[in-house]
């Protein structure tokens, strides 16, 4: 077994480790970047005019990149989270909040709907979508104001309601998503390019399907409504209860030239870290990319999962990783500072107690996990140890919502900056050998870092 040299010496087996994890949460965010993925899907110069559209944390990396490989003239307009801009010559970049939608966000919306009015046969539209873009894209329907808009996005963050059920009741309060952006583009051909940020790919539920038909139903957001105790502007509520705020189906006529891709998912960016892994001999199992439900409770299932890979060998064998994506969701009680990764890390090490051998690192590909600009933290055998030397209760930090303080007071936040990309959750649990402990140099491989 080799150890990776520095300037100093040997790794240590802790550093060593780290960098495993890092390292492979690095291979899944590399591979769904738009520069590598937009080039394979360019579509042929049409006759007419070609607008480049969208909405994501993604988007505008999304649309320089076409823009860069495009041989023919193009215009656009594209709307992103602050932060997350990159200049373009010849497509708008607008920048907005999330995950509660701005102003910012109200005026592209509106202003991307008059862009595609009036298009021809001949006329080609490129969407560029990521995750993000359902907050990016505030336009709502008549009767609603953005306020109204931002108290119930944020009512539906705090609620514990899954994304594909926050999505549902966006696509119904929307004048834009729900296929109502293509619907306006029609009947120019749609080309849909989309970065997937949600359990199974949902193609309605990543930005809320702007430009896709919408499977669900009016009802089926007044349930939603209802399940969480969601306030509504009477107006709005009355519209769900009649039907007028229903969105394009399948079968639409005006959604009938859409063609759609998914150009980065979730479970290619699982794979991209188990081939990561494999490369430094270590087996890397991938559970799923599509894991939801509440933080702190699959926490506690990943837990137990973990415990019986390094006491029982079983149902994997040591060294080995374990991945997972998916978008798990917090129920808001405390006032801390949130994050639905951070939240799940707190729940697992208190379910683990300093379990020898296990350490993982969980973040969003985004580089935000919830709404500090931080993507995740690292948990390792000694984390509980170490935080009652800073005074800090486990217990208490979750109770509260506050995982991001938690780990940043043991200095073990896990920062990117925005990455341009977004496949949603992260998550890497990696069992050590039997035997080892951190202080050993054994059971692991690592190449030199770059």
């Amino acid at each position: 077994m080799t150890i990776a040299k520095t300037q100093d010496g040997e790794l240590s087996e802790q550093a060593a480790i780290d960098r495993l994890l890092k390292g492979m949460f690095d291979a899944a965010i590399a591979i769904a970047q738009p520069a590598v993925r937009i080039p394979k899907f360019l579509p042929k110069v049409p006759a007419g005019r070609v607008i480049v559209i969208g909405a994501g944390k993604a988007s505008a990396a999304m649309a320089r990149a076409f823009e860069n490989n495009w041989p023919g003239k193009l215009e656009g307009l594209v709307v992103t989270r602050y932060g997350y801009g990159i200049s373009c010559e010849r497509i708008e970049i607008v920048e907005a909040a999330h995950p509660v939608p701005d102003q910012n966000g109200l005026l592209a919306a509106a202003r991307m709907m008059q862009l595609v009015n009036g298009l021809t046969p001949d006329d080609l539209v490129v969407c560029v979508i990521s995750g993000g873009g359902s907050a990016l894209l505030p336009l709502p329907i008549e009767g609603m104001t953005l306020t109204d808009k931002q108290r119930i996005n944020q009512a539906l963050l705090d609620s514990g309601a899954s994304i594909s059920e926050m999505n549902c009741v966006r696509r119904h309060l929307s004048a834009i998503k729900g296929g109502r952006l293509a619907a306006a583009c029609h009947p120019a051909r749609v080309l849909n390019l989309l970065i997937s940020d949600v359990p199974a790919d949902g193609l309605h539920d990543i930005a809320s399907g702007p430009t896709v038909a919408d499977p669900t139903t009016c009802n089926d957001a007044l349930a939603i409504v209802d399940r969480y105790r969601i306030v509504l502007p009477p107006h709005a509520r009355a519209m769900l209860v009649d039907g007028t705020a229903e969105s394009p189906k399948a079968g639409d006529p005006r959604l009938a030239r859409v063609e759609t891709h998914l150009i980065a998912t979730p479970q290619m960016a699982l794979e991209a870290a188990a081939a990561f892994a494999a490369q430094h001999h270590v087996a890397a199992h991938i559970l799923s990319d599509a894991i939801e439900g509440e933080a702190r409770d699959v926490g506690k299932v990943m837990a137990a999962i973990a415990r019986q890979v390094a006491r029982g060998d079983k149902p994997f064998s040591a060294p080995c990783v374990i991945l997972s994506g998916g978008e798990t969701t917090v129920t808001v009680r405390g006032n801390g500072k949130g994050g639905r990764n951070v939240e799940f890390l707190l729940s697992m090490g208190i379910a683990l107690n300093g379990e020898a051998r296990v350490h993982v690192l969980a973040g969003d590909t985004d580089g935000v996990d919830g709404r500090e600009e931080i993507a995740g933290a690292l948990l390792r055998p000694d984390t509980l140890a170490r935080a009652r030397e800073f005074n800090r209760s486990p217990m208490t930090s979750l109770e509260n919502n506050d995982a991001h303080s938690f780990f940043q007071a043991l200095g073990d936040s896990v920062i990117t900056g925005p990455t341009m990309t977004n496949v949603n959750d992260f998550r890497a649990i990696f069992i050590d050998a039997p035997g080892n402990t951190q202080q050993t140099n054994k059971g692991i491989s690592h190449a030199p870092s770059a």
